[in-house]
């Protein structure tokens, strides 16, 4: 809807955005959401912040605010806190909401038409993390005008939805204002089916950003919709045009207090069951340090392994419930990024400890370093090694293996299978990304005695596993929980040390997995991610998917394309297209190399990025050590060959040494730091103003920008001489 005259604020913008390189239809859509946020009554607390924007002329910024509403994807809303319909606010929330409670009620209804609601009124658990919106990133910084969003918790969202989920007559329990403690996904996930719930609302953005929330809904199961039910709640959800509120301080009977018997009842759950035989003396003597990154795994990890009688130190640098995540390296609280748990391995180093672990901020996800033998140093485990070493470690040690089954992501390594399989389990190895895909596998079993082509019953369910660190090992719950796998690993740990799978010779978790590896062959996994923000950035990103879709390539690296796959095809293994929301699910694409490599090439369905998983197989009985160079360095070529082959198809080429500027940077960042970051650096390397260019250069590249492009920086540095030495030195 274009501006009336000359004189409207709007005016100015319909120019700017004409200059910008994106689709009519994306400018005609933010300008219609623009106009209704600048102009009505109920969006007046956002209105100095736009009228500010405007008035700095910040066009880039204002399209991706208003271009689209934030995407109810298959489970809520997460993105950016801030001003518009593209961000997470108070009114992306409230909307999302407002539309859960009453797809909820007609599809309660709909289940069991006899229900009173009257009697029993619709129920949600509302649990939230630690986040606090404080523009960490510096989205808004000089930009004087009030801003809405600032100071925003997740607890604030949490008593907003309460609100508004009681102008609609559902009553809700959550934490009482007073408490000091959290509840986690996996927690809520339990305490769902414990109180008999309807389902579930978490204010959490998880590993995120700390500009980021999110809201994520849950069923009765304690698990997420799949599809087509998620589209038919997103649809609900957009179609969201006014929300019903009220105020948190006068729902009244319609909010009640989480107990602490709820939780004291998970930390039991998380007691069992156990594979391990080892006595209690076993358990005591392994040490292991803990890190919450600021989150809430203290509340569970914590009390779970001290139940079941482990030693547990609690790294305190990072044990704050903080948002900000303060003392996490580039402020990413997440067990994939190494980094992350680098001040509770050099803990662990110091006291002698045995393990370190760590979660994310709702304690979903499981992070672990091992020493690499007795009294040796750490090793890192990717989220692949500790799904293997759960599948190793539940298979030699219960019976019954004929009937049990171990389900995996189709992203997830082989190799869980291969294990799962060499001790008689039956496996699911081909479903979708996202832990929900788990849970309705779960489901499935109970309801019907049958998933994925196989016979069952829930009694059969033996663990579940994705490559992002996930882990579950109960049916209590219908999530991944942190808490069940650091309790298995550290049993594992205890078996190994006692040597009682290796003919009584002491060994390390790794030590296992290295027998792993001499019997299935050596496994090297590769993750890339290729981030591209903003309204521009997700037109990238789906341009590439139709590329390659369209015409996939047939040799990657020098090595032949043996099979290509598109999950999206419904003559596949995945059938028919049930809903929008499983199109968008199964927009993954796969490329088979023999019978030893693969990749997988998906956009991620949280954050702005496409995802590269690269998979490459050694030979069964190879020597461990003479597979591990050769596979890892194979793998990599092969990683960084199709990255390459990727970008092409949107006209980016980059040196392969720029590739290794982090995952966690944008790739126009990674261009700048080819084009004009190091171009910059060498003209500069005699000029004393060189460290302050270096940090302002950095800045947009994230927190510790420097650390950030370390890498790249010694990959392009190497060959190059004196310069070379004399630029890695002036970086640090």
């Amino acid at each position: 809807m274009p501006p009336t005259d000359a004189t409207d604020p709007l005016a100015a913008v319909q120019t700017a955005f004409a200059s910008l390189s994106v689709r009519e239809e994306t400018r005609v859509q933010a300008l219609t959401h623009l106009r209704r946020w600048f102009t009505e009554s109920s969006f007046a607390p956002y209105q100095p912040m736009i009228r500010a924007l405007i008035a700095g002329k910040r066009w880039d910024l204002l399209l991706d605010s208003f271009y689209q509403v934030l995407p109810f994807g298959t489970g809520g809303r997460r993105g950016p806190v801030g001003i518009g319909p593209n961000r997470y606010n108070p009114w992306t929330l409230g909307a999302s909401v407002q539309g859960h409670a009453t797809w909820l009620r007609g599809r309660v209804q709909a289940a069991d038409p006899a229900r009173d609601f009257g009697a029993r009124p619709l129920h949600i658990v509302v649990a939230y993390d630690v986040r606090r919106y404080l523009d960490a990133g510096g989205t808004y910084a000089g930009i004087d005008a009030s801003n809405a969003c600032m100071g925003l918790s997740s607890r604030d969202f949490a008593e907003l939805a309460c609100g508004v989920y009681a102008a609609n007559g559902v009553h809700t329990t959550i934490l009482p204002r007073e408490s000091t403690t959290f509840v986690s996904t996996p927690e809520l996930s339990f305490a769902i089916r414990f109180l008999g719930a309807d389902g579930g609302l978490n204010i959490s953005a998880s590993h995120n950003p700390p500009d980021d929330n999110g809201g994520k809904f849950y069923n009765a199961l304690g698990g997420q919709e799949v599809p087509p039910n998620d589209e038919t709640m997103a649809n609900e959800v957009d179609r969201v045009g006014e929300v019903s509120m009220t105020p948190f301080e006068a729902a009244g009977s319609f909010v009640h207090a989480y107990t602490p018997d709820i939780h004291d009842a998970y930390i039991a759950v998380n007691q069992g069951p156990s594979y391990s035989r080892a006595p209690a003396t076993d358990r005591a003597a392994l040490h292991v340090v803990f890190t919450a990154l600021h989150g809430t795994g203290d509340t569970t990890v914590v009390e779970v392994l001290r139940a079941a009688g482990y030693r547990v130190t609690l790294e305190p640098t990072q044990a704050s419930h903080d948002g900000a995540f303060p003392n996490v390296p580039f402020r990413a609280p997440n067990p994939e990024v190494r980094p992350s748990m680098a001040v509770a391995v050099k803990l662990a180093e110091e006291l002698g400890a045995d393990l370190v672990m760590a979660c994310d901020p709702d304690a979903d996800r499981i992070g672990l370093w091992a020493r690499e033998t007795i009294g040796g140093g750490f090793r890192f485990f990717s989220g692949n090694e500790i799904g293997v070493l759960c599948a190793e470690h539940i298979g030699r040690n219960q019976s019954g293996g004929a009937e049990r089954i171990v389900m995996k992501t189709e992203v997830t390594t082989d190799l869980v299978r291969r294990v799962a399989e060499n001790w008689g389990y039956r496996s699911v190895n081909h479903l979708m990304v996202g832990f929900k895909y788990i849970g309705d596998g779960i489901h499935q079993l109970e309801a019907s005695g049958r998933f994925a082509g196989l016979q069952g019953k829930l009694e059969d369910f033996a663990l579940g596993v994705e490559e992002s660190h996930g882990v579950l090992v109960t049916t209590a719950m219908r999530d991944k929980d942190a808490a069940g796998a650091a309790r298995l690993l550290a049993e594992m740990a205890v078996d190994e040390a006692a040597g009682r799978f290796s003919d009584g010779v002491p060994r390390t978790l790794y030590g296992a997995l290295r027998a792993i590896w001499e019997r299935h062959g050596y496994v090297q996994n590769e993750l890339v991610s290729t981030v591209m923000r903003g309204a521009a950035g997700k037109a990238t990103i789906d341009r590439i998917q139709a590329s390659i879709r369209a015409n996939p390539p047939t040799t990657i690296g020098g090595l032949e394309v043996t099979s290509f796959a598109d999950r999206a095809d419904p003559a596949g293994p995945l059938g028919v297209i049930k809903s929008g929301t499983d199109a968008a699910s199964r927009d993954v694409l796969v490329f088979q190399f023999g019978e030893r490599a693969r990749i997988l090439l998906r956009p991620s369905g949280t954050e702005p990025k496409n995802k590269i998983y690269v998979e490459f197989c050694g030979e069964p009985g190879e020597p461990v050590d003479d597979a591990i160079p050769r596979v890892t360095a194979a793998a990599k070529a092969l990683a960084r060959a199709f990255t390459q082959v990727m970008l092409a198809r949107v006209d980016i080429q980059l040196p392969d040494w720029a590739l290794l500027v982090s995952d966690l940077v944008a790739i126009e960042q990674k261009r700048d730091f080819a084009e004009t970051f190091v171009p910059g650096l060498v003209l500069l390397l005699n000029d004393p103003g060189l460290q302050t260019w270096i940090d302002q250069n950095l800045r947009a590249y994230g927190k510790d920008g420097r650390g950030l492009v370390r890498e790249a920086l010694a990959a392009w540095a190497n060959g190059q001489g004196d310069i070379g030495v004399r630029a890695l030195r002036a970086l640090g």
